[in-house]
């Protein structure tokens, strides 16, 4: 199997971004898996910090590097949002295949000297593993929003994303570019969209020249996610749209079996909705017409 940084190359050469998602169980895995091996794309699945201390960080990254080799299939493993080393290298010694070491919180100074820290330390464990870094300002939580923060004091630069990349040496930035974490509850209705500052991204591309994540994209406009991936986007992160159906997914299977007591019968339910969500935007970031399959 190659690595994740092959599978990158392929599809920024082809123009197209690999999804991430994330997880934090059993039904969530075995949707994402299922719904990239229905249309045979590499996949991530990442986890936060409160994701993985729930999970555990050893037993996710042995569950996923069995279905890996078990299946032959590019499914890599991401330590999302890592905001200490110690963190870090948990997940470096634990076998994952990349890492976002998120300090954005912090003053931008402050942000490259510890980023550049973490980048040494954690290729010393593997040399292999792609290292993150973040700058600008795209919120918390990966919740339901009653309002909106003002992310354009936020927005990251050209200028900064090139000296960041330069001085840190990260594999992988992500830039804030009109991007949020969580949703709004407009968006979970369908009502309102979130939109990118796609020239943003183009120029923090023809500058930082490296790969390049969208964080934050539960709830963006399909046009706004084409035209950003043309620009330069790599990988595109989704959270919030799975918990939701997945939530979903579980109330409509409790009130359908209201007397079932046996997990393995109940949680089925919350498989195929996430399910679903996985494979229209796996379509999507992959350049095909979602919906037909094609």
């Amino acid at each position: 199997m190659r690595c994740l940084r092959d599978f990158l190359q392929k599809a920024e050469q082809s123009g197209v971004a690999i999804g991430h998602f994330n997880i934090s169980d059993l039904v969530l895995v075995k949707a994402v898996f299922a719904a990239a091996r229905e249309l045979n794309v590499p996949v991530l699945v990442g986890l936060s910090e409160g994701e993985r201390e729930f999970v555990g960080t050893r037993q996710i990254a042995a569950f996923v590097r069995s279905l890996r080799e078990e299946f032959d299939f590019p499914i890599f493993l991401n330590a999302d949002h890592t905001h200490s080393l110690a963190k870090g290298i948990e997940a470096a010694k634990a076998g994952f295949d990349s890492i976002v070491f998120d300090l954005s919180a912090l003053p931008i100074e402050e942000n490259v000297r510890q980023t550049k820290q973490a980048v040494e330390a954690l290729k010393a464990i593997n040399p292999s593993i792609l290292v993150e870094g973040e700058i600008g300002d795209i919120g918390s939580g990966s919740e339901i929003h009653d309002s909106a923060p003002d992310l354009s004091k936020g927005l990251s630069s050209p200028e900064e994303a090139k000296q960041f990349v330069e001085t840190t040496g990260v594999d992988i930035l992500a830039p804030a570019v009109g991007n949020m974490h969580g949703m709004l509850r407009s968006m979970v209705q369908g009502e309102t969209k979130k939109r990118l500052d796609v020239e943003r991204i183009a120029g923090i591309k023809q500058a930082a020249r490296v790969f390049l994540t969208l964080h934050g994209g539960s709830g963006t406009d399909d046009e706004d996610f084409r035209k950003a991936i043309k620009a330069g986007i790599n990988i595109v992160h989704i959270n919030t749209e799975l918990r939701v159906a997945w939530r979903l997914g579980l109330e409509q299977g409790l009130a359908k079996q209201p007397n079932e007591v046996v997990p393995y019968k109940i949680l089925p339910s919350a498989v195929d909705p996430v399910k679903q969500v996985v494979g229209s935007r796996l379509q999507l970031f992959n350049g095909r017409h979602v919906g037909n399959g094609a």
